[in-house]
């Protein structure tokens, strides 16, 4: 999965050159940014609806999507406009849908009791992916041509992995039965699946909108306080986020003990107090924010994979992967409008309203998971509470 989907961030460490180059203008800039989740949401609602992600076994799909994805992200290399570079990038999300979601059914395979740490390394390692663009930043960055020809190839090499040297585990789920359109929508619906995801939906919220706009919010203390190098800017940001793996990897190990749904909780306790706290501090010394910001990135993200590990036990077995496929696919359409607010809020009221807006979403994603500990353990069951 981390190799299939580098395509995903490639795009975001050379936006400053891919401007240039096509001369985007700002809602272009806009729609390159988000075009990759813009098209994940459209190729998994596909998936899900379709129940094909339990059709088709995970590794053949992420065979699929990984080497789809790195052809149509070569295409950059040949088209002549900015909205053909967007279409590119959708296209890409399009195709990625096809390795994120199955890549967790396919972890899930491997193992029972351990689920929650599994899928822990892999949101981790994503984690490290999306912070990798501003590492990139730091060092001087790389000419734009040879990132989209490495990601490329990184991607055919994802779908060769999946197929010839990966393994199905021991533990596998059912395939699903003949195409119905309501069955994905039925399972989905159920309360310990619906609960999981609305705590799913809040995590979204925040996340995604800190992970977007933290370095523009930390560009803004900087220049409160001085003249800063901007590279200093980049390599905190890309701490901020980066340090996110070792929460992921540290919530796994915890979820083990105490369960996935109280991780969760932990996990949105602290980084909402982090949302709440950190946008007020923009004016006061800069090694504060710095502070609250690795705790914020620390926490901000253990809660993932829980949510994902929570739906592999609860969800009708027949269906795991269409269910997983559907609540990403809403989780990222919830990022959309979050994600554009943001910047709007934080030029009429500053960053401190603007912060506390993101500490909405692990409220409900509290209360949420609050509802699913509230419910009986079902016969048979893993209890992940």
């Amino acid at each position: 999965m981390l190799l299939g989907m580098a395509t995903w961030f490639s795009a975001g460490a050379v936006v400053p050159q891919l401007t240039q180059e096509f001369d985007l203008g700002s809602s272009q800039v806009a729609w390159l940014t988000i075009g990759v989740q813009v098209g994940f949401v459209i190729g998994a609602l596909a998936l899900a609806l379709t129940s094909t992600a339990d059709r088709i076994g995970p590794r053949q799909l992420i065979a699929m999507g990984a080497v789809g994805a790195g052809i149509v992200n070569l295409s950059l290399l040949v088209v002549v406009t900015g909205w053909q570079v967007i279409a590119a990038r959708i296209l890409t999300g399009v195709c990625l849908a096809g390795v994120y979601p199955p890549a967790m059914k396919a972890i899930a395979t491997w193992f029972r009791h351990s689920r929650a740490t599994a899928v822990a390394v892999l949101i981790g390692a994503l984690t490290l992916g999306s912070a990798s663009p501003h590492l990139v930043a730091a060092i001087g960055g790389l000419d734009w041509t040879f990132v989209v020809i490495g990601t490329s190839a990184l991607s055919v090499l994802s779908g060769v992995v999946a197929i010839g040297i990966a393994r199905d585990g021991p533990y596998p789920f059912p395939l699903s039965g003949p195409f119905r359109l309501d069955a994905t929508v039925r399972a989905f619906a159920k309360p310990r699946v619906l609960f999981t995801s609305m705590g799913y939906f809040g995590h979204m919220w925040e996340l995604y909108a800190m992970w977007s706009w933290f370095a523009v919010f930390f560009a803004h203390v900087l220049a409160q306080n001085g003249s800063t190098p901007p590279w200093i800017g980049s390599l905190i940001t890309f701490l901020v986020i980066g340090i996110g793996a070792l929460g992921c990897l540290l919530g796994g190990r915890m979820a083990e003990r105490i369960g996935s749904a109280r991780v969760a909780i932990l996990s949105m306790w602290i980084s909402g107090a982090c949302a709440l706290v950190i946008g007020w501090l923009a004016d006061g010394p800069v090694w504060l924010v710095v502070v609250v910001a690795l705790v914020w990135g620390f926490w901000i993200i253990p809660d993932s994979p829980q949510f994902s590990a929570l739906i592999t036990h609860v969800a009708d077995q027949r269906l795991v992967g269409s269910v997983l496929t559907l609540q990403m696919a809403l989780g990222y359409i919830v990022t959309i409008p979050i994600v554009w607010i943001v910047p709007l809020v934080a030029d009429s009221f500053g960053w401190g309203p603007t912060f506390t807006l993101l500490a909405f979403g692990p409220a409900l994603g509290i209360l949420a998971m609050r509802k699913l500990q509230a419910l009986p353990v079902e016969s048979g069951a893993v209890d992940t509470r």
